[in-house]
């Protein structure tokens, strides 16, 4: 529910991750969930931003936890992230709801050589982006953290590595209409005009061949089907993406972010 503009001068305004109250009060959101998803599939991730006043506050949150512990990936690797357990320390309840991945015998110890669906519970943690980006109140930004890598050569053949270290991957579950087509992407950039956002000036790779776009999607599909699995298309509605290493802010470790809609 949205806070009455009346109400915003009693919510408490603090200095590290945000609450739903203070996203509400003095982050509203700025897009809709189908603009969201048109930028997801628009092919440039850059276009997904995070409030300018939410993000001052984010680098001066990170310059005291860097100060405190040496670094980011220390701080989320000895505090932040809870591997293989339900995520305890958000600031923001979710309806998600983790159910442990069943794998049998042995296999639950061996840490795989790049992410799939099958990856134990042990190597992941699953949380609440604590500094979320500009969706609506009712999207949920998630982030899977992972110890193994999702960029991989086993499954990014040479032929398309460079665009995936460009572009990143991305994907859609819980919808049987296919996402947003680029196409709209002019019609939503008037909602990024404060970022200065063109056609002229984003990030997008032209179309590749049909082979060059069928390897693209395997080597999404292990994200996906492990999106698939986590979040019930029955459910959920989700726009996935892992970032390409020009837009990772935690170079050191793999991690995808998941925007998911509780459907009604």
């Amino acid at each position: 529910m949205l806070l009455d503009v009346d109400n915003v001068s009693s919510v408490p305004f603090g200095t590290g991750p945000p609450t739903r109250e203070e996203l509400l009060a003095y982050y509203p959101p700025r897009f809709t969930w189908e603009q969201i998803k048109t930028f997801i599939n628009s092919g440039d991730l850059g276009l997904l931003k995070r409030h300018k006043q939410l993000q001052t506050r984010y680098m001066a949150w990170t310059a005291g936890i860097k100060q405190e512990h040496g670094s980011m990936v220390n701080y989320l690797l000895s505090y932040r992230l809870q591997w293989g357990k339900p995520d305890m320390l958000s600031v923001r309840p979710s309806a998600f709801n983790d159910e442990p991945t069943n794998i049998p015998g042995d296999l639950a110890d061996i840490a795989p050589p790049y992410f799939t669906a099958d990856t134990p519970d042990k190597y992941i943690s699953i949380i609440q982006n604590d500094w979320p980006y500009l969706v609506p109140p009712e999207i949920e930004h998630t982030l899977v953290w992972t110890q193994v890598p999702i960029f991989h050569p086993d499954i990014i053949p040479a032929s398309i590595a460079p665009r995936i270290e460009q572009d990143g991957l991305w994907g859609f579950t819980g919808n049987s209409s296919p996402p947003p087509s680029p196409s709209n992407l002019p019609s939503c950039l008037p909602a990024l005009a404060e970022w200065g956002v063109t056609l002229e000036n984003m990030v997008v790779s032209q179309r590749g061949t049909e082979e060059e776009e069928a390897l693209v999607r395997e080597a999404g599909r292990h994200v996906d089907e492990y999106i698939r699995r986590k979040w019930k298309e029955s459910e959920w509605e989700t726009a996935w993406f892992v970032n390409p290493p020009r837009l990772q802010s935690v170079p050191g470790l793999a991690h995808i972010h998941v925007f998911a809609r509780l459907k009604v």
